[in-house]
């Protein structure tokens, strides 16, 4: 059945109208998509704006900040940058040397190594290690294995290892040790002069001796410079004060002869040993100047293992300590009565063994009298009794005012440290007293340093003048040139010329005919004078068979200058005197001291006849 024509084209009629609504929804699409265009085109615009004002605001806000950085803070910020790009750098400056009157070396400061083990790192086994080591390091292999299982790291196997230790050990190339590079005060001599140099501690600060006392010569000046250093902190040379790490060639010299200080210590040691004494001291002083040629005490330390010495050691007693001089004072009141003139040099005194005064009876040592004796024989016997009656002779104050003028009850100015001021009654107790007057007299009742009656005897040798004893001459340049030397006291007179030579002239009587005998060398004039004192105790009193034991000499005679004194504390054995003990010493000291400085004979020397 076929379809109508007039319905196939009501359908055509229809079509159009269907797309008339299309195109209406189109133009509402399009209109709405123009506004939304619109919309979106006025929403970039402000948003361009806001970006716009905030980037205005952000370059303004960097605008002030660049201100306040760059014109109001830009001084500070200046200096702070400079300050991070600087550093202060107080350079290492070694200490000064030490050196004796002819340039030999005391003390100096040398590169040393710390030795690190890590047997973590080892490439051989810890029993290889320690067989290689020990020979080097003076250790026992089977300590150094225990040593390494200690640890894995950081074992100190040596805290201060020489350089050519050091080398030893790079050279054999082992894996696991490291070294570390610093400076320590070394001392050639060992000790040999440690009673005077002394040493320095861990912090390289002087502790005894003169590198303590003269520190601020010993102690190179060094000036904190600024450095510049790049972004990484490396520090730029190129920038650095010329010469800043330059130091002077300044060496602190002293006057002690390191062959007559080596003598002297032998001399001393020997009689040490010989009567089991417990200390000694020998003193050697040019009197001219009161410049030490040898100071010598004994026991003693090694300055390069000062931590396992005992500390009492630190102190020289020669200096530090106090001791009753005994006989060896008694030229020393003669010269008081002399220039006084309560006494001439041919007077003569009985001596029947013993004195009264007050409530106390004064003896001789030997409990013996030795009759009309002149005062020459007075020092040769060493007569307490002739000693109490010249001293009597003389107002109490006025032997009192004497003794303060030589110096008893003060310290000596001297250059060593740590240095004890002697004692001495009070002026009332003394003059109200008639036996501190009498017992004063031969050496007793007093106290003194051993240095103090070196000094007193200097100024029998030097014409009467009191001089200041010294170790420090002064810091000299590689050419030997002086650049600073220490001012000591001027010289006070004490005693007329005459009087100090009278006094020396009897002195050499005790060595020629007294107890001073075991000190003669043959062609030379030699003064001296022996002491054995009893030990006074810290308590009061004395020690109970204690003695001190001294011998003074004075040299040449006919042109005194060189005084040598040895004191030897305790020795033992009846035979234990002044004149046993001590004056050997002096004697060998002197036979040194002769060609040291070539001292001529004082007569000619009687060869003996050969049959």
């Amino acid at each position: 059945m076929q379809k109508s024509p007039s319905k196939t084209k009501f359908r055509r009629f229809r079509n159009p109208g269907f797309t008339r609504q299309q195109k209406g929804y189109k133009q509402s699409f399009l209109g709405k998509l123009a506004s939304n265009f619109q919309n979106q085109t006025s929403n970039t615009k402000s948003r361009l704006f806001i970006v716009w004002g905030i980037l205005m605001v952000a370059g303004l806000g960097l605008g002030i900040n660049l201100y306040n950085l760059q014109i109001v803070k830009g001084p500070k910020l200046t200096q702070q940058a400079r300050n991070q790009q600087m550093v202060n750098l107080r350079p290492f400056m070694p200490r000064r040397p030490v050196v004796d009157r002819k340039s030999n070396l005391l003390a100096i400061d040398r590169p040393v190594y710390t030795l690190y083990a890590h047997p973590k790192l080892f490439d051989k086994s810890n029993e290889d290690m320690a067989e290689r080591l020990a020979p080097i390091l003076a250790k026992d292999s089977a300590e150094l294995v225990k040593t390494f299982q200690s640890k894995k790291s950081g074992i100190i196997l040596a805290p201060a290892l020489a350089e050519e230790i050091i080398d030893r050990v790079i050279s054999l190339r082992l894996n696991g040790l490291e070294w570390a590079q610093k400076y320590s005060r070394y001392y050639p001599p060992d000790d040999l002069v440690s009673d005077v140099v002394g040493y320095v501690n861990v912090d390289r600060r002087g502790q005894a001796g003169v590198e303590y006392s003269q520190e601020k010569l010993l102690e190179r000046p060094v000036q904190t410079v600024r450095l510049s250093r790049s972004g990484n902190g490396t520090l730029m040379p190129e920038h650095a004060p010329e010469g800043f790490l330059h130091f002077d060639d300044l060496r602190l010299q002293l006057t002690i002869d390191s062959r007559l200080q080596r003598i002297a210590r032998v001399a001393l040691k020997q009689q040490m040993e010989k009567f089991d004494a417990k200390r000694g001291a020998v003193i050697v002083m040019d009197a001219l100047d009161g410049s030490l040629l040898a100071l010598v005490s004994q026991p003693t330390y090694n300055p390069n293992e000062y931590a396992k010495a005992n500390i009492s050691l630190f102190k020289n007693w020669t200096v530090a300590d106090l001791y009753e001089p005994g006989s060896t004072f008694k030229p020393l009141n003669v010269a008081i009565a002399l220039e006084n003139g309560v006494i001439k040099p041919d007077d003569m005194f009985n001596d029947y063994g013993s004195v009264r005064v007050a409530n106390y009876t004064i003896k001789n040592a030997m409990n013996n009298g030795y009759g009309r004796i002149s005062i020459a024989q007075i020092l040769q016997y060493s007569s307490n009794i002739g000693m109490v009656q010249i001293i009597q002779r003389l107002k109490p104050s006025i032997y009192y005012n004497w003794l303060e003028r030589l110096g008893l009850g003060q310290k000596v100015d001297t250059d060593l440290p740590f240095e004890a001021g002697g004692r001495l009654k009070s002026q009332e107790e003394f003059i109200a007293s008639p036996i501190e007057p009498a017992t004063t007299s031969f050496g007793q009742g007093f106290s003194m340093t051993p240095i103090q009656l070196v000094q007193m005897h200097g100024a029998l040798a030097n014409g009467g003048k009191l001089v200041t004893p010294h170790v420090v001459r002064g810091l000299i340049d590689s050419k030997g040139q002086m650049h600073d030397s220490p001012t000591h006291t001027i010289p006070r007179q004490i005693f007329s010329a005459a009087t100090a030579q009278k006094v020396v002239e009897m002195m050499e009587t005790v060595v020629d005919e007294g107890s001073g005998k075991a000190s003669q060398i043959p062609g030379y004039r030699i003064a001296g004078k022996t002491g054995t004192a009893q030990k006074a105790s810290p308590n009061g009193g004395y020690i109970k068979g204690a003695r001190m034991t001294s011998f003074v000499a004075i040299l040449p005679v006919e042109s005194p200058r060189y005084v040598v004194f040895a004191l030897v504390d305790e020795p033992k054995g009846e035979s234990a005197y002044g004149s046993t003990v001590a004056a050997p010493i002096v004697k060998s000291v002197i036979e040194a001291l002769i060609p040291l400085e070539e001292i001529p004979p004082s007569k000619v020397i009687e060869q003996q006849k050969v049959p």
